[in-house]
């Protein structure tokens, strides 16, 4: 359709349908028994607001997607398509490394080609939109769904945010989406979810705005310039406001000054949160509010469908208001394509060509061992030679198949390779290598509540049997390979833990093993950073593997035997103690910082712990070692029209090719408002092979140095800048320069 017919169209439709098109239902609404005596019931609505919905989630399957497609449009009075949309988190089919992984790749193509295969393998399956990608900034570790962000740092976000959008989106050119095998994006969660009161999910944000603006915002804006056609907003509150009643958030930010111009949908029952949040009365208050925001789509709760309506006919709202959402949610829908073609690329036969076809298990697989982070490697313990003698991998990771997350809605173990799977397949038997659980994956007395109820666990044995076993082959192995880690629904949403540690039946395990063997590589999968004190003690080298998907265990296996060398860093920061979160790289400075000497206890320092990380941001080894310069300026100072580059020469100083992440950060010294000690500004990735060396250059630019000033005006202020050159956000790696003012 043309701009002309959208309006025609719009024109033709009734109130009560137009405000039909707000609703999104959810997959239970087409199940044939449960629909009016279920959810519908629950949502207050009947038959006909059904028949008149505008889009559904979580229906998986291209015939099923088709069935309902095509009874929903004789239903609807102008024939109007649903559209369908799903969390495709980090995978459809073919499951790829946690989001929280994915940063640590620090490779914006590789997240690119990962998000390009998870909307063909959805297109096919039917699908329209992603609730994807989450581009809140994390800093505690204790909230669970800092395994969907890519990180606490903003410019890093920022550009994965980017890269996300457009491999989900394809090529934006002349703003159509209907090219096959892509799928329209959903930047979550409007706006700074990720800094929840408590680490507690859904809790209250509390951020001056001028921290909002500077470190928060910037990834949304990012992905929304890349073109995202939907925003969905947070649950939280933000200056004590609802975002998804937040008119100022809403209209005078996302649309106003960011200029977006797609469609805002709420998150799961939002619109109704109002309520208990205390802002709205009822519902009907509730549908007023949200509208007047913007929001345009109503996730699964009866606010617009049952009050819309009568809101406009008694004069508190304007039906301008609502043409304006359902036009917008028409746009989109037209830019898919489905006025012409309402089933899009759904294709079963496609579905099953495409879906785990072995390119995009490659693809899991290169990404999988880019995004793993080799935190110890002590004695050059990894990778494991082909001398190291016999190998016992003991823990319930190692024949685990659950790998890929808690968001991987499609995923299954029986599509994933486990640990053992990757090393037989690498061509190690029994002989050399040996395999034990060693203990259960939770403790006994353990309740842990999934998406879909209580996680059971089935124990054939005891977990004294299986120690026993396990502690029999560790003594009779050279090496010992640890597999443990959280489960999967320890994190993600609603999987906040006020404990940041493993399990305890799996800690007592390592704690035997390491009584008989100290040879011992621990491989970590977790949805978060963990404490990981005690298991770092415990073990030569630790690999943290993330949640890494569908090809982890080949992966694991590539690494473990040095097929392929790690390579990735962190993209949050790994604490000390739970005590010291939120933590984050490039905090800020106080009146009496820390000075080393423990004796005043009149400075900013934990009397108990050091004050900082385990393992800062942007840390990670990997089996060869690398020499940084001091960094070199093309000049000492700069105009604000200027811009200076700064060199630094990089030296594998190993004996095995490697690739390092060359990261530079940037402090300034003096501001109208206290700077933080540094930010990430670049980074490259190189890779070199023993003794050799390479000059990687940066350029420095005005707008690079700017913050929002004691006035809250977006500016750069003269004076001396800090830059840093080096391997991790901790680097001393330094040199000045000066920015002058204006003549």
């Amino acid at each position: 359709m043309n701009q002309q017919q959208l309006k025609n169209l719009l024109e033709d439709m009734s109130l009560e349908e137009k405000i039909g098109q707000l609703l999104q239902l959810s997959n239970s609404f087409y199940e044939d028994e449960a629909v009016l005596t279920g959810p519908a019931m629950q949502l207050g609505i009947g038959e006909k607001q059904i028949n008149e919905a505008g889009s559904v989630l979580s229906v998986f399957g291209a015939e099923q997607i088709k069935s309902i497609q095509e009874t929903a449009m004789k239903k609807q009075p102008h024939h109007i398509p649903l559209l369908f949309m799903a969390d495709i988190i980090n995978g459809y089919k073919t499951i790829f490394p946690i989001p929280l992984a994915q940063g640590c790749s620090f490779q914006p193509e590789l997240v690119k080609k990962c998000a390009s295969v998870s909307a063909t393998e959805a297109a096919v399956s039917g699908l329209h939109v992603t609730f994807s990608p989450m581009v809140d900034l994390v800093r505690d570790a204790r909230w669970g769904r800092v395994m969907e962000s890519t990180g606490e740092d903003t410019y890093l976000n920022g550009l994965m945010s980017e890269a996300m959008v457009e491999g989900y989106q394809g090529d934006r050119s002349g703003e159509k989406l209907d090219q096959f095998g892509h799928i329209s994006a959903c930047i979550k969660h409007f706006a700074a979810y990720g800094a929840p009161e408590a680490g507690r999910e859904y809790n209250n944000v509390e951020l001056s705005e001028r921290t909002l603006r500077e470190d928060y915002l910037p990834a949304y804006k990012k992905g929304i310039d890349a073109g995202s056609a939907m925003v969905m907003t947070s649950f939280n509150t933000l200056d004590h406001i609802p975002a998804t009643g937040n008119k100022w958030l809403m209209q005078d930010i996302l649309r106003g000054e960011m200029g977006f111009e797609g469609v805002l949908i709420s998150d799961w029952a939002a619109i109704e949160e109002l309520v208990s949040h205390g802002i709205a009365e009822d519902r009907k208050e509730a549908a007023r509010l949200a509208m007047e925001a913007g929001v345009d789509m109503d996730m699964v709760t009866g606010c617009y469908i049952n009050h819309l309506q009568e809101l406009v006919e008694n004069g508190q709202l304007k039906e301008q208001q609502i043409d304006e959402a359902v036009m917008r949610i028409l746009e989109l829908k037209n830019q898919l394509g489905l006025f012409e073609n309402p089933y899009k690329d759904a294709d079963d036969n496609k579905a099953a060509e495409l879906c785990l076809c072995e390119e995009h298990r490659r693809l899991a697989r290169k990404a999988a061992a880019d995004t793993m982070v080799l935190l110890k490697n002590e004695n050059d313990i990894l990778p494991i030679q082909e001398t190291a003698g016999k190998i016992a991998v003991i823990g319930p990771y190692g024949e685990e198949g659950r790998l890929y997350g808690a968001w991987s809605l499609q995923g299954t173990d029986a599509d994933t390779v486990t640990i053992k799977e990757g090393i037989e397949e690498a061509g190690y038997d029994n002989d050399q290598i040996v395999f034990y659980a060693g203990s259960s994956l939770l403790d006994e007395d353990e309740k842990l509540y999934g998406f879909k109820g209580l996680v059971k666990q089935y124990r054939e044995r005891s977990n004294e049997d299986l120690l026993q076993e396990a502690v029999h082959a560790a003594k009779g192995a050279d090496t010992v390979v640890m597999a443990l880690g959280e489960h999967a629904y320890h994190s993600g949403e609603g999987g906040s833990r006020a404990d940041i540690t493993i399990p305890e039946c799996q800690m007592h395990l390592l704690r035997e093993i390491a009584k008989v063997n100290q040879n011992i590589i621990t491989i970590v999968f977790a949805g978060r950073p963990l404490d990981l004190r005690e298991i770092a003690d415990c073990s030569k080298a630790v690999l943290y593997a993330w949640f890494p998907g569908s090809e982890g265990g080949s992966a694991i296996a590539d690494l473990l035997f040095g097929m392929q060398s790690p390579s990735a860093k962190l993209s949050m920061t790994m604490p000390y103690s739970v005590g010291q979160v939120p933590v984050y790289y490039g905090g800020y400075t106080s009146g009496r910082p820390f000075n080393g000497n423990r004796t005043n206890r009149f400075q900013a320092v934990y009397q108990d712990i050091p004050n900082e990380p385990l393992y800062p941001f942007g840390y990670g080894l990997t089996y060869t070692s690398f020499s940084y310069s001091k960094p070199e300026l093309d000049q000492q100072v700069m105009s604000m029209e200027d811009e200076l580059h700064v060199s630094v020469t990089v030296t594998n100083t190993g004996k095995r090719t490697g690739t390092e992440t060359v990261q530079l950060y940037l402090r300034d010294l003096k501001g109208s408002t206290v700077r933080p000690t540094r930010r990430l500004k670049g980074f490259e990735r190189i890779t070199l092979e023993p003794g050799e060396e390479k000059q990687v250059t940066f350029k420095i630019t005005e707008d690079m140095l700017r913050f929002y000033d004691i006035h809250m005006d977006y500016v750069s202020e003269p004076g001396e800048f800090a830059l840093f050159i080096g391997g991790d956000s901790a680097t001393q790696n330094e040199i000045r320069f000066e920015l002058q003012s204006q003549k």
